[in-house]
């Protein structure tokens, strides 16, 4: 027998919905990443664009467990000396952008390379309830009823 290689032609990609609220962010992350990436599917191929299309709405109102809202920070340099700069995962989700925390767990699971990227730009994060993708008709995935653990409240 011999072992299967998805070809582009043999690619068919869905597009589904996933709503944020009240869920745990590494549980969406780590659930969202595998549908970008195609694992899902029988037909999974390692160098191959296999995965569905993702939007992901109301990422202002998703979860953080512990004290990872005060303890865990993002960092990056501005270019110049002294200029590490940082802020926390608690202080983006009331910020202006809430939905890049949701954006950079994802994007962390993915691979690094021109594959992660192309793969990156399959996902749509939106912080509010609405998006602009209702002609693709989406599917809608429960993700919170999928586990207990899934949702805290």
């Amino acid at each position: 027998m011999k072992t299967f290689s998805a070809k582009p032609r043999d690619i068919e990609k869905k597009w589904i919905l996933v709503d944020a609220e009240d869920v745990v962010l590494g549980r969406l992350s780590a659930f969202v990443a595998t549908r970008l990436r195609g694992k899902h599917k029988p037909s999974y191929t390692p160098h191959m664009d296999c995965g569905d299309n993702v939007i992901v709405i109301n990422a202002e109102k998703i979860r953080l467990t512990g004290r990872k809202a005060e303890q865990d920070i993002f960092y990056w340099h501005t270019g110049y000396p002294g200029g590490i700069k940082g802020r926390s995962k608690g202080q983006i989700l009331s910020g202006k952008h809430p939905q890049r925390v949701v954006e950079k767990a994802v994007e962390r699971m993915l691979p690094e390379g021109p594959l992660g990227r192309q793969i990156f730009k399959n996902m749509r994060v939106y912080a509010g309830a609405e998006h602009p993708h209702e002609a693709q008709q989406p599917e809608k995935v429960e993700f919170a009823s999928f586990n207990d653990k899934n949702k805290r409240a």
